[in-house]
């Protein structure tokens, strides 16, 4: 069998991890690189076994790197999420753990300099349109994984990767509740569907008979659950102008309570077909907008702190994230203005990973 070999870095960000790549080093047609990247991954297997997946929809993700073709922005990032058990990519989504990888990647790809002990790089999220700034360490002209920044689901310690989030609301459907309804009834469910950075339907877990502070071994062996999250999920799908999403993970799905440790609320988030292990870091900030606006579905369960600039702890299953906001709720109502988070990311190992030529010539044109 011949094979192509494609450069590549292989990086943890935030609690997510996968291949980052440069863009002229794969095919441009969206077709043909999603055959190469289920090939990269190895999709269609549950263990991923002919690829460098991990087996769960966390490990199965791909940045695509290139310079950016905005004047405000460094890098344009494009994100794919590629199947686990199916042979699929969806590339209508974005992923904010990824992107926590994308400043130190764009710089060891070298396509943003050094600039002093700490590097700002500007990143064009492509999927959602997006921007957003990333401060990444790089004392002695090169980016530092060491630091002492620890983040929960992640072992040990790592240099800080601060992001800032701008353009957040209405990320795919321009509105923060695409309805224009805090709160809508789904097959007697009521959710609020909101679009912050990540379209979400988010609903009380008592509303499916669970409390939200479940593990995610617990969640994932509940298929009725799911059933029912997802015939709901596709209604809101159409709701917020999404059209059919039957093979779309957007919208995500998020089930709220009220905190049990110290948090401002706990979230349980589906990515939607399993249990996300934490939290997504794009719906920690759809999830913070929603517990802070009035009328959601989190009335009366998250503690809302005071603004104008707050920080949401979310409990999750194994820790809490916390996310930085700007907000204001007065007179003319409430929006939602930035988000921010700070993570840790890790470059793993760099090479070259292989692909059937039988999938790709390795020529852009095919």
């Amino acid at each position: 069998m011949k094979q192509v070999p494609v450069p590549y870095l292989f990086m943890r960000g935030g609690t997510s991890r996968g291949p980052y790549f440069l863009a002229s080093d794969l095919p441009a047609d969206r077709d043909h690189l999603a055959q190469v990247l289920i090939s990269v991954v190895g999709a269609g297997n549950a263990r991923n076994i002919d690829g460098i997946g991990g087996g769960t929809a966390v490990t199965t993700k791909v940045a695509i790197l290139s310079k950016s073709t905005r004047p405000d922005a460094d890098v344009d990032y494009f994100f794919a999420q590629v199947g686990v058990e199916e042979a699929m990519v969806d590339f209508s989504p974005t992923c904010g753990n990824i992107l926590v990888g994308v400043g130190p990647a764009a710089i060891e790809m070298g396509l943003v300099p050094v600039a002093g002990p700490v590097t700002q790089v500007k990143i064009h999220a492509v999927n959602t349109g997006a921007l957003v700034e990333a401060e990444v360490q790089t004392p002695d002209g090169a980016v530092d994984y060491d630091g002492d920044l620890r983040i929960d689901g992640v072992p040990g310690t790592a240099a800080p990767v601060a992001l800032n989030f701008l353009e957040v609301v209405g990320s795919r459907t321009g509105a923060l509740f695409p309805t224009g309804n805090a709160i809508d009834v789904i097959d007697g469910i009521e959710v609020s569907l909101t679009d912050v950075a990540m379209p979400m339907m988010i609903a009380r877990a008592a509303d499916f008979g669970v409390t939200g502070h479940e593990s995610l071994e617990e969640l994932d062996a509940m298929p009725d659950l799911f059933t029912r999250m997802e015939a709901i999920r596709l209604e809101a799908g159409k709701r917020m102008g999404l059209g059919d999403v039957t093979r779309s993970v957007v919208p995500k799905i998020g089930l709220i309570a009220a905190p049990r440790n110290g948090g401002n609320f706990a979230a349980r988030y589906f990515m939607p077909w399993q249990t996300h292990p934490t939290l997504a870091v794009t719906g920690s900030q759809c999830l913070a907008a929603c517990a802070l606006a009035p009328g959601t579905v989190a009335e009366g369960l998250a503690v809302k702190p005071e603004g104008p600039a707050a920080t949401v702890v979310i409990e999750h299953p194994i820790g809490v994230m916390e996310v930085r906001v700007k907000f204001s709720d007065g007179p003319e109502g409430f929006a939602f203005h930035s988000a921010g988070v700070t993570r840790t990311a890790r470059m793993i190992a760099r090479g070259e990973v292989m692909v059937p030529a039988s999938v790709w010539s390795g020529q852009q044109g095919g």
